[in-house]
């Protein structure tokens, strides 16, 4: 997905001179294109991710549309003071960038873990999120977020993630893409996630049921039109995603059906509220977590789903 974000960036500034990037040292080659023709809008920031945070909003200031790029913890918790301040207070169109998000980084460790990135972003006042799918998603989404014109946080994967759609997906910023219509439960899956969900889907019908599978690439806001009716279609709406169950995306559906006083049961599958550490890849750390097929599956019986 980062080789697709650097591609559409390259496409949107090679059309758009306000168009421009910091970067926190990282990514120095995927940029390469871009800097071959802007140069002065393709500016390496350093490991000063608070910095670049408060350039990025300067810029906004200034007409420009800026996007701010590095490794997902570093791009939201580390400046997250500069983030609230300088551009959700202020309400700057910065598109806020974080690579290798969920456990894209298993290796590497909790340092480089992102679990609680949705949530922080999601605390802030002026913040949209966005989490695609795959690269496709990526590059459907990147452009609707610009215009915007609104403090984006853009979380990607990192590497060699799978196409989830067959055909391109007519895609809209806010509304959830139904992947494939069901009746009594609902997948809700949002980003990097989705193989896991579609692999859930099939495990279902192959049980005799008909799951509904839609791509949530948009976490804020929430398609609330989408979750209103879902109170008469399903029974059960399980969501998935590469974030802590706490907080996240199955939090505010949780949330938005709370306040509905729906009867819906909805059942929350992300990393555990636990550090994932002493990991070597990103599969090891989903099975550690318990983000498989077969753990899914097992508590999902134990609730009576399956």
């Amino acid at each position: 997905m980062r080789n697709a974000f650097a591609k559409v960036l390259t496409e949107l500034a090679r059309d758009d001179d306000k168009v421009l990037l910091y970067y926190a040292d990282i990514g120095n080659r995927l940029f390469n294109p871009l800097k071959e023709f802007a140069a002065d809008r393709a500016i390496n920031a350093g490991i000063a991710e608070a910095n670049m945070a408060s350039m990025a909003a300067g810029s906004a200031m200034m007409g420009h549309k800026p996007f701010i790029y590095t490794i997902t913890p570093f791009t939201t918790a580390r400046n997250f003071e500069q983030i609230k301040i300088d551009i959700a207070y202020q309400n700057q169109p910065v598109v806020i960038v974080g690579t290798g998000s969920g456990l894209s980084y298993a290796n590497l460790g909790p340092t480089h873990h992102s679990f609680e990135d949705i949530a922080l972003m999601r605390s802030l006042p002026n913040m949209n999120i966005v989490c695609p799918a795959d690269a496709l998603e990526l590059e459907i989404l990147m452009p609707q977020i610009i215009e915007l014109n609104q403090p984006c946080y853009f979380r990607i994967g990192k590497k060699n993630e799978p196409e989830v759609h067959p055909t391109r997906p007519d895609l809209k910023f806010g509304k959830a893409h139904i992947m494939q219509q069901g009746k009594q439960i609902a997948i809700l899956a949002t980003g990097t996630i989705m193989p896991l969900a579609q692999e859930l889907q099939s495990a279902l019908i192959e049980a005799g049921h008909s799951p509904e599978l839609v791509s949530f690439h948009t976490v804020k806001p929430l398609d609330e039109s989408y979750l209103q009716t879902s109170q008469d279609r399903f029974k059960h709406v399980i969501t998935l995603e590469e974030h802590n169950e706490r907080g996240g995306f199955g939090s505010a559906v949780l949330e938005y059906f709370n306040d509905q006083n729906s009867q819906v049961a909805v059942h929350r599958f992300g990393i555990p509220d636990r550090f994932i550490d002493q990991v070597h890849s990103p599969e090891d750390a989903r099975t550690k977590a318990g983000l498989t097929l077969a753990a899914i599956s097992e508590r999902l019986k134990e609730r009576g789903v399956l």
